[in-house]
């Protein structure tokens, strides 16, 4: 071989050395496999580089490590973000390309919460000479670091110096801050600003620390007459309604996989299912079938339904028919219990200061509208977008779904203010309701929109979406200390906006229109457990709030874990019969019971959801002695209810049994 490579190098080379195209890198003098690798390179950005507004990151997966790969990628954003530069994550792509013959499964890169498109192609926009790269030897590929600190100043287009004190733009003046930004319209499905602002505001310094009269809340929360038992909250959510929607379905479904093996699933079952998992997640075990194991056996699942039936209910829950799907909803399964549960949410009176966020479901199951956000502590999931209150109570939500077109009877601020403006739709208008947001959605053309409707709003705020406000940089108020800070205010229309930029660990960026600175398995399982778990923790939050109203103090109010248990208990076995009739509800027994408790330890006794509901409630002769466990009686005797596990007098005399299941 080494003889047939000198016969080629010394003899055919120079006859054939004319015809050799230039990028054949093979025998070429002062050529090699690097060259083609710049080569290559030098391709991809050529092709897909405009004019100062598009770039290319190319990495390398080795081994199934990304590290490197994502470490380029997070390292070119968060310089962009430093620079003020906006990226249109809508028209970024991602091109994999793997030699080997099983082909690896990539994570799509997430830039701004958002998961980057993966391609399979792209087309190339020139072609590059190649004479003219390698035309002379001492010719070196210049590369455009990325610095590594930068002032504001080296992104202006202006040559001119801006006024530290005022800045007037002036008519059809550019209003990019640099040519290297993407423009509002190209930012799309992403979190950019995309309205318009017809004229930029005109900010000016504060030389004072006085701002605008706090609006005064014109709402009112109303207050509660009565204090109702922890099964009643809950069934204000899971209603009778949607468990009957839920049991069709499910019994539909079952037939629809098998028709000789029907579900026969019934409401009271569908409770106990939901009793169930509620003591699932109570008692926290790692797997489903350990509550029915001989050794980690929970008496209050396995003795209310058999493993078999449990997963037969679970493997056949269903929400929606499966034949009349809809291709364009990608929540169509569960879209029934949405409505439901939002058309509750949005019912609750809600508190004056609301914020909007993200809540993460986690999930790494396989599904389209599973998302990966690296700076959540749990990064793989469902993202729900949730309008809240400060006391924590939902009162609105939204599932991420991607692209979503606005209502036409709403404003169009972009993507991200969009979500805003649909979740704060239930909001009272002209109350002066508050509502925070961070800034992934705060824009200058959706405060103005809250405004409008009477909703005032503060948010971190992004530089790159102040229009015309100049301020001081990060170093400035580094040098100044912890605690300096700058404040601006602009008038648009008859809006006062205030920004205030103060440092703290880092530099924060605040927007307001009120207030400025101041001294002071199934992939839709595990969806619907999570509503379950936040519909209880909803109606616990309620009935802290009925609580505070009726003035209960916060010692006697029950723990989140008692609350649920009372649910769980309740759902189990309250009116679990073809009768279903209720007793009247009186306080003596249940009084009679906190009163020795708060005298000592004393054995607890059902929650009266299960104790009055008049349902299986049997008599049965034990063979030991037990205390009778209504108040001020001494008997021991050996009549015990079946259901409640209790022992009662039952004699001529004395029948502490149907008292206690009476009153």
């Amino acid at each position: 071989m080494k003889t047939l490579e000198r016969l080629v190098l010394e003899q055919l080379q120079p006859i054939v050395k004319p015809l050799l195209h230039p990028l054949h890198f093979a025998y070429q003098p002062q050529l090699g496999v690097e060259d083609g690798i710049i080569y290559l390179l030098n391709c991809v950005y050529a092709h897909l580089d405009k004019p100062a507004s598009t770039y290319a990151i190319v990495g390398c997966i080795s081994k199934g490590n990304e590290d490197e790969y994502r470490a380029a990628v997070d390292n070119f954003v968060t310089w962009c973000e430093q620079n003020h530069l906006q990226l249109n994550v809508v028209k970024t792509k991602e091109l994999t390309v793997d030699l080997k013959r099983t082909k690896a499964l990539v994570t799509p890169v997430s830039i701004q919460v958002v998961s980057v498109d993966i391609v399979e192609d792209y087309k190339y926009l020139g072609d590059m000479d190649a004479k003219t790269f390698y035309g002379r030897k001492q010719q070196e590929c210049e590369v455009r670091a990325i610095p590594t600190d930068s002032e504001d100043s080296e992104l202006d287009s202006d040559s001119e110096e801006v006024d530290q004190e005022e800045w007037i733009p002036e008519s059809g003046e550019n209003q990019h801050q640099g040519s290297e930004s993407d423009t509002e319209e190209e930012q799309g499905d992403e979190n950019e600003e995309v309205a318009e602002v017809s004229h930029l505001p005109r900010w000016r310094k504060l030389h004072s620390t006085n701002t605008d009269v706090y609006p005064e809340w014109q709402g009112q929360l109303p207050t509660a007459d009565d204090i109702m038992s922890p099964l009643q909250y809950f069934r204000e959510f899971f209603s009778e309604e949607i468990l009957h929607v839920i049991v069709d379905e499910s019994n539909i479904y079952a037939i629809q996989c098998d028709p000789n093996k029907p579900l026969n699933l019934t409401t009271s079952e569908l409770e106990q299912f939901l009793g169930t998992v509620v003591y699932m997640s109570l008692f926290g075990l790692p797997a489903t079938r350990m509550f029915w194991n001989k050794a980690p056996r929970v008496s209050q699942v396995a003795d209310t339904m058999t493993l078999n039936r449990w997963e037969a209910i679970k493997k056949s829950l269903h929400f929606n028919n499966n034949e009349r799907q809809e291709e364009n909803d990608p929540l169509y399964k569960i879209r029934p219990l949405i409505t439901h549960l939002t058309s509750k949410l949005v019912s609750i009176p809600m508190s004056e200061k609301l914020s909007v966020d993200e809540q993460m479901v986690p999930f790494k199951g396989r599904h389209r509208l599973k998302q990966y956000l690296p700076s959540k502590p749990k990064k793989w999931g469902y993202k729900i977008l949730i309008l809240a209150g400060s006391d924590f109570v939902p009162y609105n939500l939204e599932i991420y779904t991607g692209r979503v077109n606005q209502p036409p009877e709403l404003a169009d601020v972009g993507a991200s203010g969009n979500i805003v403006l649909r979740l704060a739709q239930p909001i009272p208008k002209e109350e002066n309701y508050k509502i925070f947001f961070d800034n992934w959605f705060t824009s200058v053309p959706l405060v103005l929109t809250l405004v409008q409707q009477g909703i005032r709003c503060t948010g971190t705020v992004r530089a790159n979406r102040l229009p015309g406000v100049n301020l001081k940089s990060d170093a400035d108020l580094k040098r100044a200390g912890r605690g300096a800070f700058e404040e601006k205010m602009a008038l648009v229309g008859e809006t006062t906006l205030h920004v205030v930029k103060w440092y703290d660990n880092r530099s924060v960026t605040l927007l307001s229109d009120h207030t400025g600175a101041n001294p002071v398995t199934e992939w839709y399982h595990r969806l619907v457990f999570h509503f379950l778990d936040m519909i209880i923790t909803t109606t616990w939050l309620l009935y802290r709030r009925d609580c505070e109203g009726t003035g209960i103090e916060k010692k006697d109010q029950m723990k989140l874990y008692t609350f649920k248990s009372y649910v769980a208990e309740g759902l189990c076995k309250s009116g679990k019969s073809l009768e279903k009739k209720r007793g009247r509800q009186s306080l003596s027994i249940a009084a009679a019971y906190e009163e020795k408790r708060r005298r000592g330890p004393a054995a607890p006794i059902p929650v009266p959801d299960v104790r009055l509901d008049q349902t299986a409630h049997w008599l049965i002769m034990t063979g030991d002695k037990g205390r009778c466990r209504v108040s001020r009686c001494n008997g021991t005797p050996k009549a015990m209810c079946r259901k409640c596990n209790v022992h009662f007098c039952f004699t001529p005399e004395r029948n502490c049994f149907l008292k206690f299941h009476t009153e």
